[in-house]
């Protein structure tokens, strides 16, 4: 792989259409800058839910509304993580020579 090699990457936002985004470059500019700093948020913004998810499951307490509210929030950090997991995929299998991304589905990140 070349210093200057140009690469395409899954973005981990989507256009207003929910369509996603990319990349093309060699990965070291300022929008890839952004994305790392973004991806870095989504997946703190996941395990603090995790962290969150576990008390509210073990307080009986805890009402059906808050449950659905929680569920709903999870499966926006799941559909973040999931984005960020095919993005890196690619990256990674695109820098070993020979290989090829598998199960990259770049719409489903949005």
């Amino acid at each position: 792989m070349s210093e200057s090699q140009t690469t395409v990457r899954l973005l981990p936002w989507s256009t207003p259409d929910g369509n996603p985004c990319f990349l093309a470059g060699d990965g070291t500019g300022y929008v890839s800058r952004v994305a790392d700093s973004i991806e870095t948020m989504q997946l703190d913004v996941a395990d603090d839910l995790l962290g969150h998810a576990d008390d509210m499951l073990g307080d009986p307490k805890v009402t059906a509304r808050e449950l659905r509210f929680l569920a709903a929030e999870l499966t926006v950090a799941l559909r973040d993580t999931r984005r960020v997991a095919v993005s890196r995929g690619a990256r990674l299998a695109s820098s070993v020579p020979g290989s090829e991304a598998h199960g990259n589905d770049a719409s489903a990140g949005g």
